[in-house]
């Protein structure tokens, strides 16, 4: 049996480019690992849920009757709140998804570049996000009467597209954590409903104990809701430049730790076996 050898003096095969496997991974997550990319799913996640989860809360806060709290801020709050479902919740099944397929045994032993494979399937849930957002956003506005204040439309975009990355960010971060548990669906749910409790969504920050304020105020969710508040309501810059560093830094600890994360408990996982289990 004959093998085949390289030519002289020629180069062994490099690895993918960050850029093309970036890009490559982007363009297929959504159809294998996110699996959210049907057409009765997307149009759900940013006309339907949107809409009865603004309805929802905006009815609560109508018959609570509480002064400080109105249906607008709720609409408001909520209506940025909606991105949790695609940024986060989707996001962090990947790992589910790439152990059901018995998918993700290759990915880890792939030659490219970890970080690009990782970080590309953020891409499609940040426009989706921001998309869910937006289409929020038209219901508070539209139904309940929030307020916008002239010249509001570039800072709520700002806003609304840093909190996706953010969030994004986030969800990534809880799919790490995944990879060394059974599934990532209880994960998933415990923080999808955190973010509706403590990100003042739905109320303020200052009605909950010190040590839960802590905790919201580390959710970039939580100072993306400020950031769309402000946009809103015609604030200055200067708070919005606050918020918005903030949720930039919270996005970018997200995004390391996400990346940190996924290397230990790659080991661990390895170490007890629950890599391939689902």
């Amino acid at each position: 049996m004959s093998t085949e050898t390289l030519p002289l003096g020629s180069a062994p095969r490099s690895h993918p480019s960050l850029s093309r496997t970036f890009w490559v991974n982007a363009r297929f997550a959504p159809r294998t690992s996110l699996g959210f990319m049907r057409l009765d799913f997307v149009l759900g996640t940013v006309f339907v849920l949107p809409f009865t989860q603004i309805v929802f809360f905006a009815y609560v806060a109508g018959l609570a009757g509480n002064p400080a709290i109105s249906v607008a801020y709720v609409a408001v709050g909520n209506a940025v709140a909606t991105m949790t479902y695609s940024s986060v919740f989707s996001v962090c099944q990947t790992t589910d998804m790439e152990k059901q397929q018995y998918t993700l045994e290759h990915l880890l032993v792939s030659p490219a570049n970890r970080a690009a494979l990782y970080l590309g399937r953020g891409l499609v849930p940040v426009l989706l996000s921001f998309l869910t957002v937006g289409v929020s956003l038209g219901y508070a506005v539209g139904i309940f009467g929030a307020a916008v204040a002239p010249g509001a439309l570039l800072p709520v975009t700002i806003s609304v597209l840093l909190t996706s990355v953010a969030m994004v960010g986030f969800g990534l971060l809880l799919g790490g954590v995944a990879l060394y548990l059974r599934t990532s669906i209880i994960l998933g749910n415990i923080f999808l409903f955190i973010g509706l409790l403590l990100s003042g969504a739905n109320f303020p920050l200052s009605f909950l104990p010190v040590p839960l304020q802590w905790v919201g105020e580390a959710l970039p969710l939580t100072w993306g809701i400020v950031a769309v508040r402000d946009s809103l309501s015609g604030t200055g810059w200067g708070p919005l430049l606050v918020a918005w560093a903030i949720v930039l830094g919270e996005g970018a600890a997200s995004y390391a730790l996400a990346l940190g994360l996924w290397e230990v408990f790659e080991r661990r996982a390895y170490r007890t076996g629950s890599l391939g289990r689902f």
